[in-house]
């Protein structure tokens, strides 16, 4: 599994090496989209606790489904479907077996680190406690095993997490091409819309997905962080 991955991990194969100044700059801007971001999820979270967004959260949902298609109710379904149990635990799992099998167990521990969004969505979720939304008249809600509050969107903190950090790995470990440019947009497509599919489907509304958006990129900034200087590190170490 990941033979190519693996290969561009090889003593033999030079490591690029990026001016101090261009690090430290990428690492400022980093964190400050992270900082952004925890203030944006922030924002969010305050107006959801006072109920203020519930007009606009409806409005949105139902503007979308009414726009809705055969087509595009087959792909929210396709896209939402690997955030489900038992696929949404099995998934991630097999990824970061194919990470130790490749020989990248570095990757692999900041895989699972990644993963963690899982666990940070369902102690959001507890903390809200806000209801899903319900079927009525206008609003429609498609038949899945849901569980928990509505705020945050599990499957989209998670696929940020998940999906979002695999992306990230691919585009630093293989080698420039085609293979990488297919994978990585696949994957950050998947990301992109999970959240509309949420809303979609009648599963979430608005804010929820707006708000694990936030806090999932800039978690997933900060692992990124740390396994760059942990792969720093070992680069120096094996040298």
């Amino acid at each position: 599994m990941l033979p190519s991955m693996a290969l561009t991990l090889d003593r033999t194969t030079p490591v690029p090496v990026v001016p101090t100044p261009v690090t430290v700059w990428r690492g400022r801007h980093a964190s400050r989209i992270a900082w952004v971001g925890l203030a944006g999820f922030g924002a969010i979270f305050a107006l959801v606790k006072a109920r203020l967004s519930d007009a606009v959260d409806l409005a949105m949902t139902l503007k979308l489904q009414r726009r809705s298609h055969r087509v595009v109710e087959t792909v929210m379904r396709a896209v939402s479907w690997p955030g489900f149990p038992p696929q949404s635990r099995f998934i991630p799992a097999v990824i970061a077996a194919g990470l130790v099998v490749s020989r990248l167990r570095l990757e692999a521990a900041c895989f699972v680190m990644a993963w963690g969004t899982a666990l940070i969505s369902t102690g959001a979720k507890t903390l809200m406690n806000r209801p899903r939304p319900v079927a009525g008249t206008d609003l429609r809600v498609v038949a899945a095993p849901l569980g928990g509050s509505s705020f945050p969107s599990g499957h989209v903190l998670t696929y940020v997490g998940v999906y979002g950090f695999l992306a990230y790995l691919l585009f630093v470990l293989l080698p420039k091409g085609p293979g990488r440019g297919i994978g990585v947009a696949g994957l950050v497509g998947l990301v992109g819309l999970v959240g509309p599919s949420r809303i979609q489907q009648g599963h979430h509304w608005m804010t929820d997905v707006m708000a694990s958006y936030l806090l999932g990129t800039s978690y997933v900034i900060g692992v990124a962080a740390v396994y760059r200087r942990l792969k720093a590190r070992s680069t120096w170490v094996d040298a």
